[in-house]
């Protein structure tokens, strides 16, 4: 089963159980998948004709923004002392992340980017934009890259 399927499912599912806050979480997911499809079609796509849309992939690159976005919010919230939006923006995490696969432990990652680098045969600074790209093709949604990205600048310099 694909990932819209999974969420279509998930969607019924919300809807049936009446769980509002889930429910909630799930609409804005579709929502930012149908405004990627939008901006994925091409000048001549308007006439209406069927498309798939964009891929797995970039779907788990839209739920691991959508994750950073709210762990930036509940941080700012937490600060700001409204806990219970802090709360609200953890607990939508959680929904997000049921559709994410396993994430990748620190050991894990480490050795990904040892065989990246090996595998490309990178060995500057220069090369770290095709070791980026050869990660994300690889374990899209399974590591932050933004950490990531600083780990392969540390080993590349």
């Amino acid at each position: 089963m694909g990932l819209r399927d999974r969420l279509a499912e998930a969607l019924k599912g919300a809807m049936k159980a009446r769980e509002a806050d889930r429910l909630s979480t799930l609409r804005l997911i579709n929502a930012a998948i149908k405004d990627r499809d939008i901006a994925a079609r091409g000048p001549g796509d308007e006439d209406g004709a069927q498309r798939a849309g964009v891929p797995d992939e970039e779907i788990l690159s839209i739920l691991a923004k959508m994750i950073r976005q709210r762990q930036e919010s509940a941080r700012a919230y937490e600060e700001g002392g409204r806990l219970e939006l802090a709360e609200k923006e953890l607990a939508e995490i959680r929904v997000i992340e049921d559709f994410l696969p396993r994430q990748m432990t620190a050991d894990e990652v480490e050795a990904a980017i040892e065989a990246a680098i090996a595998e490309l045969g990178a060995g500057s600074i220069r090369d770290m934009g095709r070791v980026m790209a050869h990660l994300k093709a690889r374990h899209a949604g399974q590591m932050d890259f933004a950490a990531a990205g600083a780990r392969v600048k540390a080993r590349l310099a």
